[in-house]
């Protein structure tokens, strides 16, 4: 954490010296959940057991229940986050960033810790627990991925909710009239492509300003699809919204494997899909020209220009991909999740996808883990009903925006995105 400031000798002579900064941020974060947790179990006490269940009846290499004490867990895992912080604290003292995985660790045991006091006298299902998480970020994943590309070429996607809705509705459409689930799929694709299409022409050639374009994109396909569906859907229910669904396909011996198994390995195509679309833009972004010529058109335009990449260009087919990326989130709804398109049935996932692009500090990876993560809290909120928690259902349905503004403001903070995203090119 050093930063370069200009000084001037005596002589007049200026030089630039290395200022070392202390940001508390982190530490700061760290420490106000560990004291949110303190006072839960303070004045929220509650006793016996909590049972954690790590795998199914029917599993092949079937693992005992873990029974845990309530009270004196609690207690431990808050006395371990309490060091944590303190580690994060002497990082940042000594000039030093918290590791990521300091971050991580504290995260995971943050969250076993609630899930201890939240399963007294219950049962936590760890393996289920894990594929509705998964199944709830695939949306997201995809959304944050198209969010990525897009602003890293330099275009700010807001419009991800346009696409997924958008991929959404064609990918019912197309799949129920073709009985077709691939077909559907590359009609979800196509959808997301139109609305980074129409972004794309008003942001790159007419110059409009990104972020209005985007919210205007996504009332106009939020409007649209409405009307469709009741205009089209609605009376030909049979024939334009009964899509055919991906299956399950289960990897022999991988999918037994306890926790995990069911989680990576018993999934449905779009699932072992975003696998794939993860590691292929993690790995392009850094380590191909593609990916080299993206972020150099994303940073400094300029320049980009000068060595004979066609900025403008590479923006818009760039954006273009991302809306298709963004589109088979999109056919997750119809295709996998929900029998049929519903009106609005995005329900915002498109802003969340956002803010995982944001606190994923614009890289495929980090993005992910963000959809991960908010996927797993609002599967969570479902747990949480289940074991009837004394916690108020209207607390439980903000718990996902919840933690989205504690991420992007508490973790995320004032961290820089690629320079020239939102700032339109004109060829001087």
């Amino acid at each position: 954490m050093s930063a370069l400031a200009p000084t001037t000798s005596q002589d007049g002579t200026i030089h630039l010296a290395t200022v070392r900064q202390r940001h508390f941020k982190t530490s700061i974060v760290l420490g106000a959940v560990t004291l949110l947790l303190a006072a839960l179990f303070l004045l929220v006490p509650r006793d016996g057991v909590s049972t954690f269940r790590l795998g199914g009846r029917d599993s092949a290499f079937a693992l005992p229940d873990v029974v845990l004490p309530t009270a004196p867990t609690c207690w431990i895992l808050v006395a371990v986050l309490v060091l944590l912080t303190a580690w994060s604290v002497w990082d940042t003292w000594s000039y030093r960033s918290p590791g990521l995985w300091l971050v991580i660790v504290f995260g995971v045991l943050a969250v076993f810790a609630f899930l201890v006091w939240a399963g007294a006298g219950g049962l936590v299902p760890v393996s289920s627990l894990l594929v509705g998480a998964v199944s709830l970020s695939v949306p997201l994943v995809f959304g944050a991925l198209g969010g990525v590309i897009g602003e890293r070429v330099g275009v700010v996607n807001v419009a991800i909710e346009g696409q997924l809705l958008l991929g959404a509705f064609t990918a019912a459409v197309l799949s129920s009239i073709t009985h077709n689930p691939f077909v559907g799929l590359i009609g979800a694709m196509i959808g997301g492509v139109l609305v980074a299409f129409v972004l794309a022409a008003f942001a790159i050639k007419y110059l409009v300003e990104q972020v209005i374009v985007g919210v205007v994109l996504n009332v106009l396909v939020t409007g649209l699809t409405g009307f469709l569906y009741g205009a089209l859907l609605a009376p030909n229910e049979s024939l334009l919204n009964n899509p055919v669904r991906f299956t399950r396909i289960k990897i022999p011996l991988l999918s037994d494997i306890p926790i995990i198994g069911p989680v990576l390995f018993n999934q449905t195509f779009i699932v072992y899909l975003m696998f794939i679309t993860v590691a292929l833009v993690a790995w392009a972004l850094y380590r191909t020209r593609w990916g080299l010529r993206l972020r150099a058109v994303g940073e400094h335009p300029q320049a980009a220009d000068t060595v004979g990449i066609r900025v403008n260009t590479s923006r818009f087919w760039n954006v273009s991909l991302a809306g298709a990326v963004a589109g088979i989130g999109g056919a997750y709804f119809t295709l996998v999740s929900v029998p049929q398109f519903g009106k609005e049935m995005t329900a915002g996932l498109g802003f969340i996808a956002l803010a995982a692009v944001i606190f994923g500090r614009w890289d495929p990876i980090r993005a992910t883990l963000a959809a991960l993560m908010f996927g797993f809290v609002t599967n969570l909120q479902n747990l949480l009903t289940v074991l009837k928690t004394p916690i108020p259902s209207e607390f439980m349905l903000m718990l996902p925006y919840l933690v989205t503004i504690l991420a992007v403001a508490g973790f995320a903070g004032q961290i820089r995105g690629p320079a020239a995203a939102g700032k339109p090119y004109i060829k001087g």
